[in-house]
């Protein structure tokens, strides 16, 4: 998430909530509004996948109360300097910039007269009136404003930091795994080819045997102020990029970044009852942040390689289903079968007079959550049609259609049709 989203966005509305909403109040709405909006329930709707893009961006922000205190922190800041609602007042922010010679407010001297776009062009980059007012570097004027916002962001677009420091990017992998891991849950190793922590110099970037030393100009701390006025704003320090660190003698392997390429070992810890296409986050297993920054996340998709026998129920993933075959006499008359689980076989009864195509539950043979609620085996009955019978067959047949030749099932069909 950019540091533009933190002003334009209203995170509020996208979740249908006050501002003085609860955090109970934030959950029970994104629950609501993510089961509605979700890609499996709507099929092929790109609307519906973006509402539940920004209804996910929402939460993940508001969501957390420390996040949602440092938003709402920021969305006061800009309402109080006049300069936030509708995109900064049609000023053309939302395009990619300040319009030239524009102010943030979208009129000339923005709220109490106070003019921004001088407040802007001499913060930019230490350029006077004439070298640019009003098209400074919004990212740098802010970075102390978004400090926190910036480390706390999660997804490859988190950036850069107020400090130079950049989290690391997110990293995509795949494994596949059979039925039964995916109903019981498993841990599955895999390797991953990808940038790591280098090895050489532990990440320092540092040559072995030399340690980076500290910048002389900021102290270590990456950033250096600066007042105009009645402000002070903090910017990266030039001198260390923001990293607080100097490296004189570059590892020659990472050359003083500090990071690269290597295959890692991991091991996946797969949750019982994933389904086939699902992604398994793994916090901090992406590449590495450059100067101290947090690394990015590890999204592993699951392919499942599907059963012989068992799948998995349409509308509650926690049941598994089984088709059993059956005969005309064991419908008929009702039977006992054996039918397979993953952990073995149990006994079904069949009801006398059952229909082919009738589902009868087994309870507590299906997905075993860490809770310790399990879901149901449901069993459909399927009649099986010989394709062939031998003479005493076909004549015990021929009795029983003779016996039965008063019994018309289809005796209600024409009529039923023509109402």
């Amino acid at each position: 998430m950019t540091q533009r989203d933190w002003i334009e966005k209203d995170f509020y509305r996208d979740l249908g909530v006050s501002s003085t909403a609860s955090q109970d109040e934030i959950k029970k709405a994104y629950r609501k509004l993510a089961r509605e909006l979700h890609p499996d329930a709507n099929p092929g709707d790109a609307k519906a996948e973006a509402r539940f893009k920004a209804v996910s961006e929402a939460y993940g922000v508001i969501g957390d109360e420390k996040k949602r205190k440092e938003y709402d922190e920021t969305r006061a800041m800009f309402s109080g300097a006049g300069g936030f609602g509708g995109g900064f007042g049609g000023g053309g922010f939302p395009g990619g910039g300040f319009p030239r010679g524009g102010t943030p407010g979208g009129g000339a001297g923005g709220a109490g007269g106070f003019d921004f776009g001088d407040l802007f062009g001499q913060a930019g980059g230490g350029r006077g009136a004439g070298a640019g007012a009003g098209t400074g570097d919004f990212s740098d004027i802010l970075g102390d404003i978004f400090a926190r916002a910036g480390r706390s962001g999660g997804g490859a677009n988190a950036g850069y930091g107020p400090t130079g420091a950049r989290r690391g990017q997110d990293v995509e992998s795949r494994i596949t795994i059979p039925f039964e891991d995916a109903v019981r849950g498993a841990s599955v190793p895999i390797k991953l080819n990808s940038p790591g922590r280098c090895e050489r110099c532990a990440g320092t970037g540092s040559r072995p045997g030399t340690t980076p030393r500290t910048c002389p100009t900021c102290d270590g701390a990456g950033l250096v102020n600066r007042s105009q006025g009645a402000f002070s704003f903090s910017e990266p320090c030039r001198d260390c990029r923001g990293t607080g660190r100097i490296v004189d003698d570059p590892c020659p392997q990472c050359h003083g970044e500090g990071v690269s390429d290597r295959t890692r070992s991991l091991t996946v810890r797969i949750p019982a009852g994933v389904d086939d296409g699902q992604k398994v986050r793994l916090s901090g297993q992406g590449e590495p942040g450059r100067g101290g920054a947090p690394a990015g996340d590890l999204y592993v998709t699951v392919t499942v390689t599907p059963h012989r026998v068992l799948g998995r129920s349409s509308k509650n993933g926690d049941d598994l289903t089984v088709t059993v075959p059956v005969t005309f006499p064991e419908l008929a008359l009702g039977a006992t079968l054996t039918v397979p689980t993953l952990d073995g076989s149990v006994s079904l009864k069949v009801p006398a007079g059952s229909a082919s195509g009738r589902t009868l539950r087994v309870r507590g043979r299906g997905v075993e959550r860490k809770n310790g609620k399990k879901g149901d085996l449901l069993v459909t009955l399927e009649l099986a049609v010989p394709q062939k019978l031998d003479a005493a067959a076909e004549e015990a047949l021929q009795a029983y259609a003779e016996a039965t030749k008063d019994v018309d099932p289809r005796a209600d069909l024409l009529g039923n049709a023509r109402r």
